[in-house]
């Protein structure tokens, strides 16, 4: 029985008492960090030895946007430019960079890569998003991250699109507490939009998306996205038209602290597929594991689905990576211009 959730690990090798963890409790997979990356001959090992407990085809994620947000790093590793560097130039630019930083991941040993970040840049929010954003309209915002998640996927990773429906407009840092963000559901619609724009286009099917420990009282006053069923059916699946693999934010953050007794089987219940708890500490992550449902039918069919988009992309897209770099995106190119 696999678990619907991903969990984090301690260090840089697998412990013995990791691997009996992940043998008997089969989270569907890890998440590592850079407490977890040394060089490219441990990390390979590490990966492997997540794979031989848990099988070849489990998810490995990183967090890896490029700029402040990259778990591998020079020397080892090449380094790539934060989102803010794209703004207003071409998407092909954009492409490039994610097809690049996604094969690096894949050589890695990671096939789920969290990127891009679809949030807007608001003026006087939090700096919690800042560069990590494309731009400040929501039209920049999912051209840019449409071109990302395009070079993710023909690098053959899994791309995890962020923060649904939108951390950009909030004034606190959901790593250390809960935002509120008060703004009209006319307003949010702005927000909305990049993650629409993708999701329009297959359902978001060969994409993840990752919620937001966020309050929005305009559609929940009560609860946070990743713990709202009202917003996570009606909003994300419903306004948005998401139909991908819908995974957490990290549960051990704390923005939300105190909310919940079975945080595990809230966020399931509110209609996440899968649970990300990252805090890598065993005695945590094991009574996560034991409070979190099994994997849904329909959760393992998204997952296979984004899956094989991956493979095929990369099989596609392998000329065009070995050929360089991509000219933009023609779909893109009056708006590039304007």
């Amino acid at each position: 029985m696999t678990r619907a959730a991903i969990i984090g690990l301690s260090g840089p090798v697998l412990t013995a008492e990791e691997a009996a963890l992940l043998r008997d409790a089969r989270p569907l997979g890890v998440i590592l960090f850079a407490r977890n990356v040394q060089d490219p001959v441990q990390l390979t090992a590490l990966t492997a030895a997540v794979r031989d407990v848990l099988g070849e085809a489990t998810p490995i994620l990183v967090d890896q946007e490029g700029g402040r947000v990259a778990r591998l790093r020079p020397p080892h590793w090449p380094a790539f430019p934060a989102a803010i560097a794209f703004a207003d130039g071409p998407a092909g630019a954009a492409r490039d960079s994610a097809r690049r930083m996604g094969a690096t991941c894949l050589a890695a040993g990671f096939d789920v890569v969290c990127a891009p970040v679809l949030d807007l840049r608001i003026p006087g929010a939090h700096g919690v998003i800042g560069d990590r954003a494309y731009g400040e309209t929501p039209e920049a915002v999912a051209r840019l991250g449409a071109a990302v998640v395009a070079g993710l996927l023909e690098a053959g990773v899994t791309p995890v699109v962020k923060h649904v429906p939108g951390h950009g407009r909030a004034t606190a840092d959901s790593h250390h507490e809960l935002p509120r963000v008060t703004a009209d559901a006319a307003t949010l619609a702005a927000d909305l939009h990049p993650f629409r724009a993708l999701s329009a286009t297959d359902g978001g099917a060969a994409f993840w998306a990752m919620t937001a420990h966020v309050l929005y009282p305009a559609w929940d006053a009560a609860r946070p996205a990743t713990l709202s069923p009202s917003i996570i059916g009606e909003v994300i699946r419903g306004a948005m038209g998401f139909d991908g693999v819908l995974v957490s934010d990290d549960v051990a953050m704390g923005a939300l602290a105190g909310l919940s007794n079975d945080l595990a089987a809230e966020v399931i219940g509110a209609g996440c597929d899968v649970l990300l708890h990252c805090s890598g500490r065993i005695a945590e992550s094991a009574a996560v594991l034991r409070a979190t449902p099994p994997l849904s039918d329909r959760a393992a069919e998204r997952l296979a689905t984004a899956r094989a988009a991956a493979r095929r992309e990369r099989f596609d897209g392998a000329a065009t990576i070995a050929a360089g770099p991509v000219g933009p995106d023609p779909t893109a190119a009056g708006r590039d211009a304007a």
